[in-house]
């Protein structure tokens, strides 16, 4: 079961709509859907808020505000604090290697050179960990990617990426519930395709026929 959801991104209105903040609209679409209030926690340097469950332990959301190459700090200090093993945390989080509207849930694993999971993995000791990740894109150049990171998203790719987000979401009740084999089937199905239009029927001919009325 998940009980810590963590979306990566940088602090600040300047950052807000970039490829790299993909995590944080991810989570605070989960915290509508929640009724959560993410509030700072000074502490952790993080916004965070609590959600209680009638016969279940609380769930935690986790904005990290240290910006991405140290999200690792804030993570760590609620995980360890309330007790919560690593394998009990999903970090949502941008991915190069998928494209926008694509979104994979895998479960440890290697950074692949993402600075936040980076962090991540040495403040808890461990890459055993759930990832969740959100299809961006790639520039195609390697020397770009930081450029391509921090840049908004091309309004049919932020659309794309929206529709990750809102078609994973339809998974968390599975998360809380522990069920990640069917998380997983949920997450990777994918989306029905629209069906094409019907085609319209040829106009029949005219209407010719004599009614035998004379003038």
């Amino acid at each position: 079961m998940i009980r810590l959801f963590v979306g990566l991104g940088n602090p600040g209105t300047e950052y807000e709509h970039t490829r790299h903040n993909a995590g944080f609209w991810w989570l605070e679409a989960l915290a509508r859907e929640l009724g959560a209030n993410l509030q700072p926690e000074r502490a952790m340097q993080a916004l965070v808020a609590r959600v209680n469950r009638a016969g279940a332990e609380p769930v935690w959301l986790m904005e990290p505000m240290t910006f991405m190459n140290r999200s690792g700090f804030s993570v760590a200090a609620l995980a360890r604090f309330y007790k919560i093993p690593a394998a009990q945390v999903l970090v949502v989080h941008d991915e190069l290697d998928l494209q926008p509207g694509q979104v994979k849930l895998k479960f440890g694993g290697s950074a692949a050179g993402h600075n936040g999971l980076k962090d991540i993995q040495a403040m808890l000791g461990t890459p055993d960990y759930w990832r969740l990740r959100l299809g961006i894109g790639h520039p195609g150049v390697k020397s770009e990617v930081i450029h391509w990171v921090l840049k908004k998203p091309s309004p049919d790719h932020r659309e794309a990426i929206d529709g990750t987000i809102q078609r994973s979401l339809q998974a968390v009740p599975l998360l809380l519930a522990g069920d990640m084999p069917a998380a997983l089937a949920k997450i990777h199905a994918q989306p029905p395709r629209p069906k094409p239009p019907r085609p319209t029927p040829p106009a029949g001919p005219a209407d010719t026929t004599d009614t035998g009325d004379k003038p």
